[in-house]
């Protein structure tokens, strides 16, 4: 029989393309604003806004692989479905296109970053719009665009001139802190409103004093910041690029920490705000507790002991939650970069008394500190902050006095304690913190208890329990027989009275290190002066746009030359460094910024250009962001509607764009004090990979599986050869990479697209199987043949009405798929729509049902809906129509039976129920009875159930 009619994936090709040209030839997908370029030409009124967004994709000169569009087409289908709601959908996508792996790949190719980063982000956008993607195209941007550069270098100064009043009342009702722009605390100075740093009148203080001033409180300044210097690729790395064995992400190289001038970020002074408000977002649970460990809010007290250096005396300073366990603290720790340990206070013999243990087998205190130092260096945070990790430390040489008890104890500096949390030294109390514990079990420390254990507690681990506290008492001050709240408060009281130290509040957040020693990124708007102050430029200066060069790769090392100092690209180009400007002191040589920004900047703000940008007035239009951002009931904070992407970008990249958008909400620039209002991880598609006995990858797509035998055990062979099979991610090393062009190709991109969607829960993991990708081609193969005659091409559909059994299916699926869009269940409407198709496939199928069946499809496989839409004589688009509706509501009621429950045989109640109730419910609703119930005395002995007609009770 001749089909030339029927759905192969040379015909959904052509189909598609199709639908692509008409789409963007028609402009069907945009979203007009309230105001501005984008306003409706002919000034009707607007629907409701639903803003969608995907988290910004990095153009990676790879392309996609199947992998990575499963969030953009889970996004894109809930767009369709939120259109065919009737609702002004703004859904686009941009790239984030400066960063690292372009400026290494323009190093190793010698072509211009800017040239491999357009055309990666023109291969993007092809494959994106060849698997159907309802982007409004008119609004994508990329970080790397002129204006896109000027607007992030406008905030970046809006940032610069701002301070964070934290007395001053909050934009919203009952709120206190907010960002104040830095010549508001000028006026303060002035007038004597607020003191100065050091209480000098502001008249008193000459000009390099006036700006040491306003730059302490500015939220974006200048600091010697600890880096991760990684002189192999020559630039500084951001904690997220290095590995936890140390090592560059990128090159696998070695990774030093140095102190480096660094522009910073204020992100410290919003850390209560960043934790009080995700109470005000619909995020998952998981990805709140992550933030909020991260901000790391601890509430404590800080304690002042008496360190004994080479040097003599010197307060050293360590923040403790557990001030009431004072008396047990037998060591310190201190950070390996500890200002401490700088100095010639670490001394130059072993002090008497010292262990073998405690020495690190080095000859001399300053020996072993130094060798610690630099094992310390080449460690990344992240392992450094593991807890699983075997804690290592050497002894310094130094003793400090207990300020409770007078005792002397030894200072060792470990990795596990870092600079960037508390004040970089902490008392250690082994009885009562595991981490303690395991380092005095390893270098012979003593262990002494504060707190009574359970009865019988063996101490071969730390007692971390709540207890009354034991040997915790001096002449004036007992905690005997206290608890841990009372005892806090008691020891806090105490020490701020003698001056010992005071409660206080810490948190884990660290200012935001936001220089890059690298060529690709936006120079920062400012410029130094022959005394190095920093100006800020005016923003008729701006964009300052990257210079052209041939050589775009920071100067390299010796990857093992830690004592290297960073020497970025741009520092080469003298004639764009150099500069004379008119900044309102007449003609003067300035110097420019020779570091650039991370690319955590555009990707700080994207969301708010996507909804305005052509406007060279403004990042956003107030009116435009109110409309799509703005609060409104049941988003009290305002943003996106809905944001997805991976999990892995759940802390920074979420903080950091947090903090912006709180920045400019307390400027007045925006009506949202939160960027996302609604965030959903995507799950991951993974993979097979084969090893062969060599443990070399062969080509995932060329193994052939072979039946077990009895056992069931497969076996995979790769040309005869038996190979092992491993499962992960997707990547061209492990040779089982599969790209949606292939999957369009021999599939077309529908069933690529129904696949990924059908594969299971939108936030769970999957595996690929290429094979099963066929079952999806089906589907659409099936439903193609329900509504067109494969050897005419003529439509099968009849004008008849629904049989009730066709009606009510078709009624339950609309409701059922319905519910399913919503609630992002993607996997689980296509399964009702299977069962609809397949019911269709043996009857005739009236007009009715084939037009809701394809407006059902249409927002997971838009290209055939479109097509077979059109075939079904309707000349516009589906894009906007209705969703299906069901008006006649008795076709959803349930079809029931009765059931008749018999207690020892004789007919006690018959119950109403659904046709098809399980065994379980049934017997359920059975027992629930009351008629049934005074028959029976306490839990029957056997329940026997014939679903849906019987149940039988043996008391």
């Amino acid at each position: 029989m001749s089909t030339p009619y029927r759905y192969t994936a040379e015909l959904a090709g052509e189909i598609e393309k199709k639908w692509q040209d008409r789409w963007e030839r028609e402009e069907t997908f945009t979203a007009p604003n309230p105001v501005g370029p984008l306003a409706p030409q002919d000034g009707s009124a607007l629907k409701e806004p639903f803003y969608l967004l995907d988290m910004f994709p990095y153009p990676s000169g790879k392309g996609l692989h199947v992998g990575h569009p499963l969030g953009y087409i889970a996004t894109d289908t809930l767009a369709r479905f939120a259109r065919m709601q009737g609702k002004n959908v703004l859904y686009t996508m941009g790239y984030d296109a400066f960063g690292l792996p372009a400026e290494q790949y323009a190093v190793q190719t010698g072509q211009h970053p800017r040239v491999t980063t357009e055309a990666n982000i023109a291969n993007m956008r092809r494959q994106l719009r060849r698997l159907g993607m309802s982007h409004e195209a008119r609004r994508s941007v990329a970080t790397t665009d002129t204006d896109f550069v000027g607007w992030t270098q406008w905030i970046f100064l809006q940032i610069y001139n701002s301070w964070y009043d934290a007395e001053a009342p909050g934009r919203l009702a009952g709120t206190v802190g907010r960002a104040r722009p830095i010549s508001e605390l000028v006026e303060e100075y002035e007038r004597g409103t607020r003191a100065t740093p050091d209480g000098r009148p502001w008249s008193e203080l000459d000009e390099s004093e006036r700006r040491r001033a306003l730059d302490s409180r500015r939220l974006a300044y200048i600091d010697y910041a600890p880096v991760n210097w990684c002189p192999g690729l020559g630039t500084v790395l951001a904690n997220e690029e290095v590995t936890a064995e140390g090592r560059s992400e990128r090159g696998n190289f070695p990774v030093f920490k140095r102190e480096l001038r660094q522009w910073m970020m204020r992100i410290t002074d919003y850390a209560d705000r960043l934790a009080q408000d995700l109470d005000y977002v619909d995020w998952p649970e998981k990805v709140r507790l992550m933030q909020r460990n991260w901000i790391g809010k601890s509430h404590g007290a800080k304690v002042t002991f008496q360190a004994h250096t080479a040097d003599g005396d010197l307060p050293l300073e360590v923040f403790t939650t557990r001030p009431d366990t004072l008396f047990g603290a037998t060591f310190m720790v201190v950070s390996p970069e500890h200002p401490m340990l700088a100095g010639s206070g670490v001394p130059g013999e072993w002090p008497e008394g010292t262990k073998q243990a405690w020495t690190g087998g080095a000859g001399t205190p300053m020996g072993a500190v130094m060798d610690y130092q630099r094992q310390a260096s080449m460690k990344s945070d992240m392992d450094r902050a593991d807890d699983a990790r075997e804690k290592t430390g050497v002894f310094t040489g130094i003793y400090a006095t207990n300020p409770v008890n007078g005792k002397k104890i030894p200072i060792f500096t470990a990795d596990y304690v870092m600079m960037g949390y508390g004040t970089g030294a902490i008392m250690a109390v082994p009885a009562h913190d595991q981490r303690d514990f395991d380092f005095a079990k390893a270098y012979e420390l003593d262990i002494i208890p504060t707190m009574k254990p359970e009865d019988g507690f063996d101490w071969e681990s730390a007692w971390v329990e709540d207890g009354e506290i034991i040997d915790s008492a001096n002449e004036e001050i007992s905690l005997n027989g206290m608890h841990k709240g009372e005892a806090v408060a008691a020891m806090s009281e105490w020490l701020q009275k003698k001056g010992l130290g005071k409660a206080t509040v810490t948190y884990r957040l660290r200012d935001w290190l936001f220089s890059r020693q690298r060529y690709w990124g936006e120079p920062f708007p400012v410029v130094y002066d022959a005394d190095g102050n920093a100006h800020a430029l005016p923003e008729s200066m701006l964009p300052v746009d990257l210079p052209d060069t041939p050589d775009y790769s920071p100067r390299s090392f010796d990857p093992d030359d830690a004592t290297s100092n960073p020497e970025p690209p741009l520092g080469r180009l003298q004639d764009w460094v150099n500069v004379e400007l008119d900044l309102g002191d007449g003609p003067q040589m300035y110097t420019r910024d020779t570091n650039t920004m991370p690319n955590w900047a555009g990707s700080c703000w994207y969301e708010l250009r996507y909804l305005d940008p052509h406007n060279d007035e403004r990042f956003v239009d107030p009116a435009v962001e109110e409309y799509w951002m703005g609060p409104r009931e049941g988003k009290v904070a305002g943003g996106a509607d809905l944001y997805v992407g991976g999990v892995e970008h759940a802390v920074l990249h979420l903080l950091y764009a947090r903090f912006w958008h709180k920045v400019l909400f307390d400027l007045g620039y925006l009506s949202s004090f939160e960027p996302f209002y609604k965030l959903f991880n995507q799950g991951y598609v993974q993979a097979y990979a084969y090893t062969d006995s060599r443990g070399q990858y062969v080509p995932a797509d060329e193994v052939e599986e072979v039946a077990g035998d009895a056992s069931g055990e497969v076996t995979y062979l790769y040309q005869g050869q038996k190979v092992n099979r491993e499962y992960g991610k997707m990547g061209k090393s492990l040779k089982n990479i599969v790209t949606p062009d292939e999957m369009a190709e021999q599939y077309g991109a529908d069933t690529f697209r129904l696949y990924e969607m059908s594969m299971g829960p939108l936030d769970v993991d999957r595996p690929w199987e290429t094979r099963a990708v066929v079952g999806s081609q089906r589907f659409l193969q099936r439903l193609w043949r329900n509504i067109v005659d494969e050897e005419t091409g003529e439509l099968v559909v009849t004008d008849a009405e629904p049989d009730l059994e066709t009606a009510k299916l078709a009624a339950r699926t609309i409701v059922g798929v319905r519910g399913d869009y919503a609630n992002m269940r993607i996997n689980t409407a296509i399964a009702k729509l299977i069962v609809l198709n397949n019911h269709l496939t043996s009857r005739e199928v009236p007009r009715s049902v084939a037009e809701a069946l394809v407006l059902m499809v249409s927002p997971v496989a838009p290209h055939v809906a479109e097509e077979l839409w059109s075939r079904l004589g309707h000349s516009e688009s589906l894009a906007f129509e209705a969703f299906p509706q069901v008006t006649d509501e008795s076709l959803l009621a349930e079809d029931t039976v009765t059931a008749v429950v018999q207690v020892r045989g004789k007919v006690r109640d018959r119950l109403e129920v659904p046709a098809d109730i399980s065994a379980a419910e049934l017997q359920a609703r059975a027992l629930a009875s009351q008629k049934v119930a005074k028959f029976l005395d306490g839990e029957p002995r056997k329940v026997i159930v014939r679903e849906p007609n019987l149940v039988n009770i043996v008391p």
